[in-house]
């Protein structure tokens, strides 16, 4: 009775904050950028919130997460469209759509499957709300309960789930997470304040990287190089045909498989760094399982986009959990909301065991914004069904200047440092070679989320446990030994033997052929030869600060373990192993007509030209460039669409009130906005 008294003030409280006019406004354009986001493959809600971060700073909580979460609920809704209309999975948490949404609209039936989708979405995203809410209620007195060595402890659990699930060879989700948590170590220690991995040498990584160009560098640019590269527009047809009412009919027949589907979704989603990467597969598989004739999968059966349809909207609410409760991220987007929670206000709001404390009335506002984001998503999903096919039959070649455009913007505002650019591109490298042989990019980006809460947690709780082992033993193991403890580590134990056991039974980013032992040994090196040289920066830490180093050595030394033991294995395997995967080797990466250098010039030649001349003017003439040669458009199509693309830089700049990149050229002369 005490916790429904404590929470019902406080559900009150939420509901009069969310629904303020301008509360819903914020919901609605962030709904509407979700949808902007969503349609285009590859730039799921990781990508879509990398570019919201840099403009969380300082904004009004409510008001912020409002925009946040209406591009978190509408992303796995709008990015159906890509799966169906095009046969390219809008994202990690859509691949399965594609089996039999892209068969039934090559069959006229567009309209069909993506009403059956957006219905399985929308009622997916419901189940998660209403689960949220009701876990709140019964788990928070336990969350207040923990205390540093079971936030640590949980951490622990969140790692090892997302190293060895997020992928089909569990060495390498285990040295991605390590190689992600390595690279998130880079600057100033919090403890000691040592300095890492060179930083006396290059001022610009004191601070660390930072997360909102992690997350465009390893999501965003890999998919709009692979688009690029293809050339090609993103679907051939533009019709959807007829079938809104027979999509919601066919929901409506099977809605018990969209209830069982949504709870999956929402129990995968509570496991810290599963999410998109398997519970549509999951879903997927207990679809056909529980379908007695099974022969129409995978050639147009409706059942099959509403089982991973249902799953995936629902993984968001579940996703909310580890990641209000504990403060650890249920999925890639959940990392990035985190991070930009933490920028809110004045930074007063903090995830996990706090904000059930201090904040539980924002705390139900994410929850019904979650649910209100839902609905406002699927009707406009509807709504602007025709103009998006329509849209999607646009040569990417066209599009791809102006993704590369935004996400250097979005990643200049993190710091307003030229450097930042030069990280995105580097980070991006390191993002496409990870796609290209199959290495786990939500591993990645969660260890370098969470490679901080390790430390910290870590520190603090070894700083406390010293002393209480100063005045027992006995005190001291009960701190560090609690039954919460125990009951972590042996869950964390079983889910990395089982997950061993079945990780090369979970699919991740789609099927990849194996190729030859040349690519990815070579990537395997430079990563080892990474850890190397990081372990060795960490050794040389004075002990006096050994809160310094003793997690990077730890974490470095279990990645570099990782790594030995994958070239063991390659050099040991035949070349058609799935350990030497190679999205180059076979498929639509193979036959693409442009190759990798010559595509990444273009972004690096972007950059070179801001640092000489600043961003505006390099933008100029980037955009006539491109569009000319690579692109092949007329003069008169080139002028208009670079003139479009500088006035909505020059708009959004103006109405977030942002600085652009200046260049080498703008610090010698005195130029006017919005050159200078």
């Amino acid at each position: 009775m005490d916790v429904f008294a404590t929470a019902l003030p406080a559900l009150g409280e939420a509901w009069a904050l969310i629904l303020q006019p301008v509360v819903l406004g914020y919901l609605v354009l962030g709904v509407v950028m979700g949808l902007a986001v969503g349609v285009f493959p590859g730039l799921g809600g990781i990508a879509g919130l990398s570019l919201l971060l840099p403009f969380m700073f300082g904004m009004d909580p409510v008001l912020g997460l409002a925009l946040m979460i209406g591009m978190v609920a509408v992303v796995p809704t709008s990015d159906t469209f890509a799966s169906v209309l095009m046969g390219i999975p809008g994202s990690s948490a859509s691949q399965a759509t594609v089996l039999d949404g892209f068969p039934l609209a090559k069959k006229g039936q567009a309209a069909r499957a993506l009403s059956a989708a957006f219905t399985s979405s929308l009622f997916g995203g419901l189940v998660g709300a209403l689960f949220l809410t009701l876990f709140i209620l019964v788990a928070r007195p336990i969350v207040l309960a923990f205390g540093l060595p079971e936030m640590l402890m949980i951490t622990v659990l969140g790692l090892s789930m997302v190293a060895v699930l997020a992928g089909r060879v569990a060495l390498k989700g285990l040295a991605a997470a390590g190689l992600g948590m390595m690279i998130g170590t880079i600057g100033e220690a919090d403890a000691g304040g040592s300095l890492r991995m060179a930083t006396y040498d290059i001022p610009y990584l004191t601070d660390g990287l930072k997360l909102v160009i992690v997350g465009l560098g390893i999501f965003a640019v890999p998919e709009i190089v692979a688009l690029l590269r293809r050339d090609r527009s993103i679907a051939e047809d533009a019709r959807l045909g007829a079938g809104w009412g027979a999509g919601v009919r066919d929901w409506f027949a099977n809605k018990w498989l969209s209830v069982r589907c949504s709870l999956i979704g929402v129990l995968v989603g509570v496991i810290p760094g599963l999410g998109g990467s398997v519970v549509d597969w999951i879903a997927y598989g207990h679809s056909v399982q529980s379908t007695k004739d099974k022969s129409n999968f995978g050639k147009g059966e409706v059942r099959g986009v509403i089982g991973p349809e249902s799953s995936n909207n629902a993984k968001e609410g579940g996703g909310l959990v580890p990641t209000l409760l504990f403060g650890i991220p249920g999925s890639g987007s959940m990392a990035i909301f985190i991070g930009a929670i933490a920028l809110l206000g004045s930074g007063t709001i903090e995830v996990g065991p706090s904000m059930l404390r201090d904040n539980l009335d924002i705390t139900y506002s994410i929850v019904w914004l979650l649910a209100l984001a839902n609905v406002v998503g699927t009707l406009l999903c509807i709504a602007a069904s025709g103009g998006i096919a329509k849209l999607t039959t646009i040569r990417f070649t066209y599009l791809a200047p102006f993704l590369f455009m935004l996400i250097s913007f979005a990643a200049f505002q993190s710091g307003q440092n030229f450097e930042d650019l030069l990280a995105l591109f580097a980070i991006g490298l390191i993002g496409v070679f990870l796609r290209r042989f199959d290495w786990s990019r939500p591993a990645f980006l969660i260890g370098f989320v969470l490679s901080n809460p390790v430390e910290k947690f870590s520190n603090q709780a070894f700083q406390i446990a010293s002393f209480r082992f100063r005045k027992s033993f006995e005190e001291g193991m009960e701190y560090i030994f609690s039954p919460i403890v125990i009951i972590l580590i042996i869950v964390t134990v079983i889910s990395v033997v089982i997950g061993i056991r079945q990780a090369k039974s979970i699919m991740a980013e789609g099927e990849v052929k194996s190729g030859s032992k040349r690519g990815p040994l070579i990537f395997l090196l430079i990563i080892a030869g990474y850890l190397t040289v990081a372990l060795i920066n960490a050794n040389m830490i004075p002990d006096f600060n050994m809160t310094d180093k003793i997690v990077p050595l730890v974490v470095g030394g279990l990645a570099l373990a990782c790594c030995l033991a994958l070239l063991a294995q390659m050099i040991l395997r035949p070349e058609t192993d799935p350990i030497f995967a190679d999205k180059d080797a076979a498929g639509d990466e193979a036959e693409a007509p442009y190759g990798l250098w010559s595509t990444l010039a273009w972004f690096a030649g972007l950059i070179a030209a801001t640092w000489l001349v600043g961003f505006i003017l390099a933008l100029v003439g980037f955009l006539i460039a491109f569009l000319r040669v690579r692109a092949g458009a007329s003069w008169a199509r080139t002028l208009i669409l670079t003139v479009a693309g500088i006035v909505m830089m020059c708009l959004m700049a103006g109405a977030l009130n942002r600085d652009f990149p200046p260049g080498l050229l703008q610090d010698m002369v005195d130029l006017p906005w919005p050159l200078g």
